[in-house]
């Protein structure tokens, strides 16, 4: 059967998942995706959360989910693919901080709250691998860190689970294009790392970057790395 999801019209018309959207981040990606024809599906934790970011964007569709539960996880895609059909693009925006006082600051406590990222990355990049490698442009994006290139004794924990969450891209991206060229076709889907070292203020920028994907094919952007900076 042919996938009837446009191919040629960069995000409009696709279906994007923003995973712990409801962050400014997400919530600046949701209003640029919406503005440029896309659907869009904001995944959150916190219904009062949800709520008002549907009501202040009536265009987007909301869901509840605890990411870092797998089962939760897969029936929020059998959900999404039931309203929405399968979906063309993942951006995971699920994050927080937590370090300081040098290397004898870095907890357990602290570095359990910082693996729930990549915990909630593994159980989303999973649940929807099939939806994106079978789109015509499927897209999947995480928010990194330029601590990984310059990690510091103070945010150990944090550049460590950056760094996994890196790896885990680079492999997704390493998946996508195996699949394609066992199947003896083009690739149409690509995995990409964004780089920050902050996102206060860069949150429009992020989001640019991220609707730009679709404007070239997979293998301009997969398993690249693209660092967002303030404008000069």
């Amino acid at each position: 059967m042919t996938d009837a999801r446009n191919d040629d019209e960069g995000v409009r018309g696709r279906t994007v998942l923003l995973a712990g959207g409801t962050s400014a981040a997400g919530h600046a990606c949701a209003r640029a995706l919406l503005d440029t024809g896309a659907r869009v599906v904001v995944v959150g934790s916190s219904d009062e959360r949800l709520a008002a970011m549907a009501a202040d964007l009536p265009g987007i569709a909301v869901e509840r989910c605890d990411l870092t539960d797998e089962r939760a996880v897969g029936e929020l895609r059998d959900r999404v693919r039931a309203g929405h059909g399968p979906i063309d693009g993942l951006l995971h925006l699920v994050g927080g901080w937590r370090g300081g006082g040098g290397l004898a600051g870095q907890s357990d406590d602290d570095f359990a709250f910082l693996l729930q990222s990549v915990i909630a990355l593994r159980h989303v990049s999973r649940a929807f691998d099939d939806d994106l490698r079978a789109s015509p442009a499927g897209r999947l994006a995480i928010v990194s860190s330029n601590a990984v290139e310059r990690p510091l004794a103070g945010g150990a924990n944090y550049a460590t689970a950056k760094a996994a969450s890196e790896t885990w891209v680079r492999a997704v991206a390493q998946g996508y294009a195996k699949a394609a060229r066992d199947a003896g076709r083009e690739p149409t889907a690509a995995a990409v790392i964004f780089r920050v070292t902050s996102l206060s203020g860069l949150e429009d920028a992020l989001a640019a970057s991220f609707i730009a994907l679709w404007d070239d094919d997979a293998t301009a952007w997969n398993d690249v790395t693209i660092g967002i900076d303030a404008p000069a």
